[in-house]
């Protein structure tokens, strides 16, 4: 309970905040349609109209408040008209609907997690070297700090096009992208925990004469796999990221970034807020299940804390 209160604080928190700003963001379009619609609405002269453009919102207005939560195409959605939608598109839509928030998720997923094998597998190889070589400690570590300063947002169009003037398409080009921002993560944390032992416990190996190979099986390796997991949590969501990036530029039909498009591009703001708090919930639920295989693994391993 201790652990979950502090989190229902800040969600209590932010949820406050949404509800209390969805007023001033949508009272000037509320009060607009109201008086097409031919309903009371306070005259409002360019002087109020400048006085009150900051925020949108005139006090002989307030009988408008309750209109602002549930506009059809709000500037900023209400948190119910966003679980709403979700509801609609998740559960009353059909998987395979062009629709679904489903079948759009499993299309972002499928290039997210081929990203992500392929950059946890790069970076713990990249990792091993990084610790066993000094040239590659002095060569490759800096270029993997000086690939992460390159903007996703400029380097993902670059790489769909070039790959599409190649013929490759679909999902592969999407996976490198994901692969780029999940890679380094790994390497980080891969080389922080297989340098983890200590000179005392490398030397009694050396006592033994145990060889790298070893000492990497018996010592580096298991002393790594907390520090792996952690940075397997932060992969697994910068691929998924990194995939909607991917979709952004490609005006892609299908996954998370098309219905994030869809919904910009045709003035539906729910859609678009939908996407990207399905998005979230997918996150949440991968790095949940990271979770739940590193405290079995940890348990299994005897680690303290597991």
């Amino acid at each position: 309970m201790k652990s979950v209160l502090p989190v229902l604080t800040v969600v209590g928190a932010v949820l406050l905040f949404w509800l209390i700003a969805v007023v001033p963001m949508n009272m000037h379009l509320v009060a607009d349609q109201a008086q097409r619609d031919g309903l009371s609405v306070s005259p409002q002269t360019p002087v109020e109209r400048q006085a009150f453009s900051g925020i949108g919102l005139s006090l002989r207005n307030l009988h408008l408040v309750p209109r602002t939560y549930d506009f059809v195409r709000p500037r900023l959605p209400a948190p119910q008209q966003v679980a709403e939608e979700m509801y609609a598109t998740i559960v009353q839509k059909k998987i395979t609907s062009k629709r679904s928030l489903v079948y759009h998720g499993w299309v972002t997923l499928a290039p997210t997690l081929l990203g992500f094998f392929i950059g946890t597998g790069l970076g713990i190889v990249l990792a091993v070297g990084i610790v066993y070589s000094r040239v590659m400690d002095r060569s490759v570590m800096p270029w993997a700090i000086v690939s992460q300063t390159i903007p996703i947002l400029a380097l993902a169009p670059m790489v769909i096009v070039v790959l599409g003037s190649m013929g490759i398409q679909g999902v592969f080009p999407k996976s490198l992208i994901a692969a780029y921002l999940s890679f380094f993560p790994v390497v980080v944390g891969m080389v922080k925990g297989l340098r983890a032992p200590d000179t005392m416990q490398l030397d009694l190996l050396r006592t033994y004469h145990a060889s790298n190979s070893q000492g990497f099986w018996a010592l580096r390796l298991p002393a790594s796999v907390p520090y792996l997991f952690a940075s397997l949590k932060i992969g697994i969501s910068a691929s998924l990221v990194g995939t909607i990036v991917a979709e952004l530029p490609t005006g892609a039909k299908a996954g998370f970034g098309a219905r994030m498009l869809v919904g910009d591009q045709y003035g539906q703001p729910l859609v678009s807020w939908a996407a990207l708090f399905a998005a979230a919930l997918t996150a949440a639920a991968l790095v949940g299940l990271f979770s739940l295989i590193e405290r079995i693994t940890l348990r299994r391993m005897g680690m303290q804390g597991a």
